[in-house]
């Protein structure tokens, strides 16, 4: 009878010692997987308004993402900057459209970098770069600031104009000053002349 008890509890543990084994085999080989991050080397960018500019991303570690889906988008927003996808461009915002290339020279090492051409004020802001490698996903975010020079620079025809005004100002004051004493002064010159008038003769 002892036997038989034995031979009925390894019969019944043997099934689960092999959903057991298999499940530690999954693990490790989940562990053992190649997993990716997206990195910004510099998550601040500065352009000048009306240059091109370059925004960095690579993954880590680096791999080929020739056939990866690949997508710039700012922070915020619904819209794509640029959308890369088997080696094919894709819909992208219109504000952005003819303006940004994804630089494919490195995507065989894991380079991500999109170039945007003649930015402006209006391009500022967070961006975020996201890959989709089958089941896999990583993205980081990186701020661009975009600033124009000019808006800086005063200009002679400001400056000139500027001086008009404050010329045009000040001699109006001169003038209401010069007026005002001018009123003054003859109001005193009438009331002195009142002054110096003989009392009128009594007729009766």
């Amino acid at each position: 009878m002892g036997f038989t008890s034995h031979c009925r509890h390894s019969n019944f543990s043997h099934p689960w010692r092999t959903v057991l084994a298999h499940l530690v085999a999954l693990h490790l080989l989940h562990l053992g997987s190649a997993q990716f991050r997206v990195v910004a080397p510099n998550d601040h960018i500065t352009a000048i308004v009306g240059k091109d500019v370059v925004l960095h991303c690579h993954l880590s570690p680096s791999k080929d993402v020739w056939s990866s889906d690949i997508r710039w988008f700012l922070h915020g927003t619904t819209g794509l900057v640029h959308h890369y996808q088997n080696g094919e461009d894709l819909e992208q915002m219109e504000d952005y459209k003819g303006r940004t290339e994804l630089l494919r020279d490195g995507l065989s090492d894991g380079n991500l970098d999109l170039r945007i051409t003649a930015v402006s004020s209006t391009d500022s802001g967070s961006y975020i770069c996201a890959v989709q490698d089958d089941d896999d996903y990583a993205e980081d975010m990186l701020n661009l600031e975009v600033s124009d020079p000019s808006s800086q620079i005063t200009h002679p025809w400001k400056v000139a104009l500027a001086l008009v005004i404050t010329l045009l100002v000040g001699s109006s004051v001169v003038i209401i000053i010069f007026l005002h004493r001018k009123q003054a002064a003859q109001s005193r010159k009438l009331s002195e002349s009142f002054q110096h008038l003989p009392p009128p003769s009594n007729i009766f």
